[in-house]
């Protein structure tokens, strides 16, 4: 992936961020600011699912150090799937490219700092591939439906 891609996961991002019910990004980001938090300083960490070679994005994800420094080892992943084909495996399928990935790179762990515990699906798919929630921020998250729900932390280790 290259940061030319942007423009084709912008939509799938600003759907996701919009919606405001699982990801702590501001819902107004606009698109210089997603292409900031999605790429950060570049996109050589960053995925994208497609449908073929010359297919649609379908999704996209990103991993790398969940911090610098004496905490890069541990690795963070983020993902995105279009709504139009959620419940298809391909988030599924980009949790696990990801593991294969962050072992590729060395990290030891994923940690994701921020589940909403409302994000049912995503939360049941990490614990099946192998997370587990290490704790949580009561009420740490504001869902536009279900008002404030916990903001879990999970992690699996190589």
């Amino acid at each position: 992936m290259t940061g030319q891609d942007w423009p084709l996961i912008w939509p799938i991002f600003s759907e996701v961020v919009t919606a405001g019910d699982t990801y702590t990004y501001d819902p107004a980001t606009d698109f210089e600011q997603g292409r900031r938090l999605w790429l950060g300083s570049g996109a050589g960490d960053c995925w994208l699912a497609t449908d073929g070679p010359d297919g649609a994005v379908l999704g996209s994800y990103k991993v790398g150090p969940n911090r610098a420094g004496p905490g890069a080892h541990i690795g963070t992943a983020s993902y995105l799937v279009d709504a139009a084909i959620r419940g298809r495996g391909i988030g599924r399928a980009m949790v696990l490219h990801s593991l294969d990935q962050a072992r590729l790179a060395g990290f030891q762990g994923l940690q994701f700092n921020a589940v909403a515990a409302s994000n049912v699906h995503a939360v049941r798919l990490y614990r099946q591939l192998g997370f587990t929630v290490i704790g949580a921020v009561p009420g740490g998250f504001h869902h536009p439906q279900q008002g404030f729900v916990d903001l879990l932390i999970m992690y699996h280790q190589f």
